[in-house]
């Protein structure tokens, strides 16, 4: 389990809570539209990630003493999602009520255990990745249908991986940070620092660019 470090590689080759409060409206969803990636961003494929994952020397997340992933029977495609914005890690709200269950917020100070943990799977076909959390074995969605302050936020829901269920991933190899880019509404992964109640710290696919640390984030490596 390491975390992820800037290396010398080529990258051109490379969210418990029942009662559900409404989120203050802090940043309102923006219009649908592809987004712009700014320079020094580059798209990652599964091998690049996979050999990034697998650098020597990176330092370990911190798992909670007694709990975790298991080491051994992790790959390095297992990932944990830390935010840039909070220095949350990210967890899969299971016990979450409809609608938000399986939403993913920002919200762990460590990683303990599957809520944390998802698993990036690529797609040679599509050039895209797909994530399922290791908490309920489910992909996850952007909600594009949902209305107001919840649209476009993340859940963990599906049982298979489609056109709501594919992203791509970006590296800045000088900043050392990862973006996630919704290929449903081309829009980047933004962490809902400003939001109040149960969709505090949640993740929604909503930014048009990467503007700073609301859409960056580091990844953490839950195998050996």
């Amino acid at each position: 389990m390491r975390r992820i470090m800037s290396v010398v590689l080529s990258l051109s080759a490379l969210l418990a809570a029942s009662a559900l409060a409404s989120p203050a409206a802090r940043a309102a969803p923006r219009a649908d539209g592809p987004a712009a990636v700014p320079s020094g961003w580059e798209a990652v494929d599964g091998t690049a990630l996979t050999r990034i994952t697998g650098e020597a020397g990176a330092r370990k997340a911190p798992f909670t003493a007694g709990d975790g992933v298991s080491a051994t029977a992790a790959e390095p495609e297992l990932l944990a999602l830390q935010s840039a914005r909070n220095g949350q890690f990210t967890a899969t709200e299971v016990n979450y009520a409809a609608p938000h269950t399986g939403a993913l917020r920002a919200r762990s100070a460590t990683i303990g255990g599957a809520w944390e943990g998802f698993a990036f799977e690529w797609d040679e076909a599509s050039a895209t990745y797909a994530l399922k959390s290791l908490a309920n074995n489910r992909y996850v969605a952007v909600e594009k249908n949902y209305t107001g302050t919840a649209q476009n936020v993340l859940r963990a829901r599906s049982t298979s991986a489609g056109g709501w269920e594919r992203f791509v991933l970006y590296y800045n190899e000088q900043l050392d940070r990862w973006a996630i880019q919704s290929t449903l509404n081309g829009l980047f992964v933004a962490m809902e620092n400003g939001y109040t109640g149960s969709l505090q710290y949640a993740l929604r696919a909503r930014s048009t660019e990467i503007t700073g640390s609301w859409e960056e984030f580091a990844l953490y490596d839950l195998g050996a």
